[in-house]
């Protein structure tokens, strides 16, 4: 047990390591060196999410149509159908994503950032050296837990200027999902028409994340929100914080602002608004699977050839990067409401678009194109509907209530995977992807514009 002594000790270095930070310049050459950084992990983050859908049919064919695998030969349908169902307990580990994203309000932002960008590297590098479809899913298992950290945002909300912040995320985000073009690159350079190299296009995106991890451990430090909510706080005598300590302990609504997951919860859940937002969220997650998974599959079971996927793979990147950079002026114009009601719109118009272009055979780039539309809009509603619970929650415990959210909204992720894996077994994919999806974003959609308030505008340094 560590007494008041050591405890002081170990708090005067901790403050004397802080006060080094908010002296270090913070001016615009930092902010712009930031802003590369951020924007080189962004790329890495929507690489890794998107890698391994890209190339689905190539390793569902592999693993499981050409090869037996325990035994057993399988249909492709019934192939990616298990893949699918396996693939739900690698997200198991997303159960103890929010402790670890939690961790941030404890040790500061820097530290999570780089290991968690480290841990994509690493799942990345596993997957390209993987022999068999086990040590894939142990690669797959590692970028699924560390992909989804979202500690860049945390940066980018609490360095960017109250009334740019919606503008400077959108670039940074779209200059991320821009660098998706690397995929059809790599697939162009590495695979072509042969299939069976799929496991190429790994390397380099883990080459980028080692790279990336030294440059933030060198340049990158922690955020002025966070250092200076530090800073206040060990200023402040050791008697007077035990003592607010032992206040809180005794009032419900400052002991909602401790961190820690289940406060982070509990937080959520006792504001009416935070409440309703949780519920959308939740709900709108049951569709990521069908928006975010099989899209590579539908267009290879609907007769595209390697190539013409390729080609369509193209677009998506350029198109979902053009809104999402175009979503940040209409979230800093018009709010986030709007933005979130609008490409929930879009996201239904273009995933039925998509649908009827690779059954009528259209061409590719155009395919690619309402992928990119469809995909892209979706992401920027749930991002912005991340954007808003921070903007909902004191900065002592914002780490933690985005973590709470990533825990709860696993409820609609778990409903639609089954819902998903259960109707490609009966019926083409692409159905059973349109037939969880539609519904699910357009009640979410409704639920949030009717019963959300607007946050456009907050102050983070000033919400308690």
């Amino acid at each position: 047990m560590k007494t008041a002594e050591k405890i002081l000790k170990n708090e005067s270095r901790e403050l004397s390591r802080f006060k080094k930070m908010q002296s270090r310049s913070s001016g615009g050459k930092y902010f712009f060196v930031l802003l590369l950084l951020i924007a080189a992990v962004n790329i890495l983050d929507e690489v890794t999410s998107n890698l391994t859908v890209t190339v689905q049919s190539s390793f569902i064919t592999e693993f499981f149509v050409n090869n037996p695998f325990m035994g057993k030969y399988y249909t492709y349908e019934d192939g990616l159908a298990f893949h699918s169902s396996i693939g739900v307990f690698t997200y198991v580990l997303g159960i103890f994503t929010p402790f670890y994203k939690a961790l941030a309000d404890k040790w500061g932002r820097k530290p999570l950032f780089v290991i968690s960008t480290l841990g994509m590297a690493t799942g990345l590098l596993v997957i390209h050296l993987s022999s068999s479809y086990i040590m894939f899913l142990v690669g797959f298992a590692i970028i699924s837990f560390f992909m989804g950290h979202d500690i860049q945002i945390i940066y980018i909300l609490e360095e960017a200027p109250d009334k740019h912040r919606a503008k400077i995320y959108s670039f940074l985000k779209s200059f991320g999902i821009l660098g998706v073009i690397l995929i059809p690159t790599l697939r162009d350079m590495l695979m072509g028409d042969d299939a069976t190299k799929w496991r190429e296009i790994f390397l380099v995106p883990a080459l980028i994340g080692f790279i990336a991890s030294v440059l933030v451990i060198l340049f990158a430090k922690d955020t002025k929100v966070f250092i200076n909510e530090r800073i206040e706080y060990l200023s402040r005598s050791y008697e007077e914080r035990q003592a607010e300590k032992a206040l809180k302990k005794q009032q419900k609504q400052a002991q909602r602002n401790q961190s820690g997951v289940f406060n982070g919860v509990k937080y959520i859940f006792a504001n009416k608004d935070t409440k309703m937002l949780i519920i959308a969220h939740i709900i709108f997650d049951a569709a990521m699977p069908a928006i975010a998974l099989y899209f590579e599959s539908s267009m290879h079971r609907a007769g595209m050839s390697t190539s013409d996927i390729t080609k369509a793979l193209f677009m998506v990147p350029v198109i979902y990067a053009s809104i999402t950079f175009l979503s940040g002026f209409i979230a800093d114009k018009a709010g986030r409401k709007t933005t979130v009601t609008l490409f929930s719109i879009t996201c239904v118009t273009g995933y039925i678009l998509f649908v009827a272009g690779i059954l009528n055979g259209w061409n590719p780039y155009l395919i690619g194109a309402l992928a990119g539309l469809y995909q892209g809009s979706y992401w920027i509603g749930r991002d912005y509907m991340n954007v808003m619970m921070t903007e909902k929650v004191p900065t002592d415990i914002r780490a933690s209530v985005v973590g709470a959210e990533g825990l709860l909204v696993i409820i609609g992720l778990a409903i639609g995977y089954l819902s998903t894996i259960i109707g490609m077994t009966v019926m083409p994919i692409w159905w059973a992807c349109l037939a969880v999806s539609i519904p699910t974003v357009s009640v979410a959609a409704v639920i949030f514009a009717l019963r959300v308030k607007e946050t456009k505008g907050a102050n983070l340094d000033e919400i308690e």
